[in-house]
């Protein structure tokens, strides 16, 4: 997959069949667009697009929502490439940018810099300044613009019934196996592995506290999590907790795993969490006796969730 981080960068193509959308976390839905994306350009010889814009269009337009996502670029750049796409071309979303009409955004972008000959878009797609532009006007004015344009039936994206925005909250409620199904794969956290208070090593629960790169990156609710950890180049099984640790009167929300027969030196490197089930609330617990217990019992339900032999 080429991989364009503006428009100066792309060269019109002869016959480009284009889709259009934010993709956060190219989830099943979106699959249903890159799909049909790749058979329209199958079928008609052409090369497939995908336009996308970075940073998201919220955290551009709205000054008063804290956007959370599923996916960082890097993220969303290798989901697009295992989607088999030709080409992906990622627009820096900016104020400018934003308040292009439909009309400029069809003549400078889609007709001019790609080339579109096709575009297949997602049912009631919006686009340009305050959303005016959509399907029915692109439909009208094809024969004008020089390409085709064709929308997924509303049955089809109903039939899936995925968005975004039903996975955050799904994960914003801890319900981990729901994003998971929506997703089709498992929702995963990356960051480099930072010192902590090394309490964990005292009471034979070492864990590997994580920083996330990026604070747009959503973060499953507070919790205890089952989870495959990605570290070294293999992966392990492993507990995650994520909230406040308010046993030891914690004051600040982290993201620390413990990682199952695993004793490697991993600090400065970057691991990869996959969420796999919910085992629990956070909570506190009278002293570190008592929650040394419930660890063992979390241990215990975390290899049954991962399918590992005690």
């Amino acid at each position: 997959m080429n991989v364009y981080r503006s428009l100066d960068e792309f060269r019109e193509l002869p016959n480009a069949v284009v889709t259009s959308g934010t993709f956060d976390g190219v989830h099943r839905g979106h699959q249903v667009i890159l799909d049909r994306l790749r058979e329209v350009a199958r079928a008609t010889g052409g090369e497939s697009v995908v336009l996308t814009y970075w940073p998201h269009p919220r955290a551009v337009v709205s000054d008063t929502t804290e956007v959370k996502l599923l996916s960082t670029i890097e993220e969303k750049t290798e989901l697009l490439a295992q989607q088999d796409v030709d080409h992906l071309l990622v627009i820096p979303f900016t104020r400018d940018f934003s308040e292009l009409t439909s009309e400029q955004f069809i003549q400078q972008v889609l007709v001019e810099r790609i080339g579109t000959r096709r575009l297949v878009i997602g049912y009631d797609h919006r686009f340009g300044r305050n959303r005016e532009g959509g399907f029915e006007h692109l439909s009208q004015n094809a024969a004008r613009y020089g390409f085709a344009v064709e929308e997924i039936p509303r049955q089809d994206v109903d039939n899936v019934g995925v968005s975004s925005s039903k996975i955050r909250t799904a994960l914003l409620e801890g319900n981990v196996r729901t994003a998971t199904e929506y997703l089709g794969r498992y929702y995963n956290l990356s960051g480099v592995v930072v010192k902590g208070n090394q309490l964990g090593r005292t009471i034979g629960y070492p864990t590997a506290n994580l920083h996330p790169p990026e604070p747009y990156k959503l973060v499953p609710a507070d919790g205890v999590y089952a989870v495959r950890v990605q570290a070294n180049g293999q992966t392990h099984g492993g507990m995650m907790n994520i909230g406040i640790r308010p046993t030891i009167h914690g004051t600040h929300r982290t993201s620390e795993v413990n990682i199952f027969d695993f004793d490697a030196d991993i600090y400065g490197q970057e691991i990869t969490v996959f969420f796999i089930d919910k085992i629990r609330n956070e909570q506190r617990f009278n002293g570190i006796e008592a929650l040394k217990a419930q660890l063992h019992e979390d241990k215990e339900t975390a290899l049954k969730m991962l399918g590992i032999s005690s």
